[in-house]
């Protein structure tokens, strides 16, 4: 043992007198890591850590005072308000959630599987992305000559004699609210789901067929199954998105309507940043919850 320590020694003091002493083989990852974990702390960590410690703060309408006190959880956990405002952001969250779901994925499946040239492809998928190059409010605002009172689909149900008078609720409504979202989060969904898509191996819906399974068998039985990881990341993007929107339900709502994301840019408009860091940190758990449980069901390491 003392001559093996002593061999050992030697070849240390060798290296650092040739200039060649080498670190550990585990520090290098650690070292390759290191940009990343700053970035992410600096941007990403610390902005989240410093609104929970806000969340803690008192205030008033004259400034913000730095304590620890519970009052706006509290406040934000024990009003009906707040959980009528929760259980809106919900349902905008599940209604878009499947309705982009079912969009996203037959647009998805016409792209991989009935579009034969890659070219055509990628030229249908980035006349999908056309809506992208302007900005949401300017999409949202489009809907309102549509969707108004004297706007296109009222005209048009008004002269063809289908209803009497104009309809009241295609615009600044729930209905309109869901509409625009639809529009604005579809191609979050198509993305993932057509990137799974593409990577399916065509010769297992040849083996289905030769085993005698028909088109809907080989949809449910063969192509949902795979698709699981697509649509998982889209439906982590839609939720996400739904749950932090504010713009769109002010907008097409006409402020008839309420969101969490909504209760917060008024709380901060009023300069009441305590109470909007409180409904920030419970957001956010709500969020990571349904995205855990996303993840529970499908595991999307396969797509990644």
């Amino acid at each position: 043992m003392a001559t093996i320590a002593s061999q050992q020694a030697d070849e240390t003091a060798a290296q650092v007198r040739s200039g060649g002493f080498r670190l550990p083989p585990w520090t290098a990852s650690y070292i390759q890591a290191t940009p990343l974990i700053v970035i992410l702390g600096f941007f990403f960590v610390l902005p989240i850590l410093m609104i929970a410690v806000v969340s803690f703060w008192d205030y008033d309408f004259a400034g913000l005072y730095p304590a620890f006190l519970t009052m706006n959880y509290t406040d934000t956990l024990g009003s009906w308000v707040t959980w009528k405002t929760y259980l809106n952001t919900l349902k905008f969250t599940a209604i878009v959630w499947v309705l982009t779901l079912f969009i996203g994925f037959w647009v998805a499946y016409f792209l991989a599987f009935h579009i034969r040239r890659t070219t055509t492809q990628m030229l249908l998928f980035l006349v999908c992305t056309v809506p992208f190059m302007t900005s949401n409010i300017i999409r949202m605002i489009s809907w309102i000559p549509v969707l108004g009172r004297n706007g296109l689909v009222n005209t048009a149900l008004v002269d063809m004699g289908i209803v009497p008078q104009p309809i009241e609720w295609l615009l600044y409504s729930d209905f309109a609210v869901v509409l625009a979202m639809v529009h604005l989060y579809t191609l979050f969904m198509v993305t993932p789901i057509f990137n799974t898509l593409m990577r399916i191996d065509r010769s297992l819906f040849e083996a289905a067929r030769d085993a005698g399974a028909s088109g809907w068998q080989i949809l449910w039985n063969v192509v949902l199954p795979l698709a699981k990881p697509g649509i998982a990341i889209g439906s982590i993007f839609v939720v996400t998105l739904v749950m932090a929107d504010f713009s769109t339900v002010q907008v097409m709502s006409g402020g008839q309507s309420a969101s969490v994301a909504l209760m917060m840019k008024n709380q901060m408009s009023l300069l009441q940043y305590p109470a909007a860091a409180a409904n920030a940190v419970v957001l956010l758990i709500v969020v990571l919850m349904m995205v855990a449980a996303i993840l529970r069901v499908v595991d999307i390491r396969k797509e990644l």
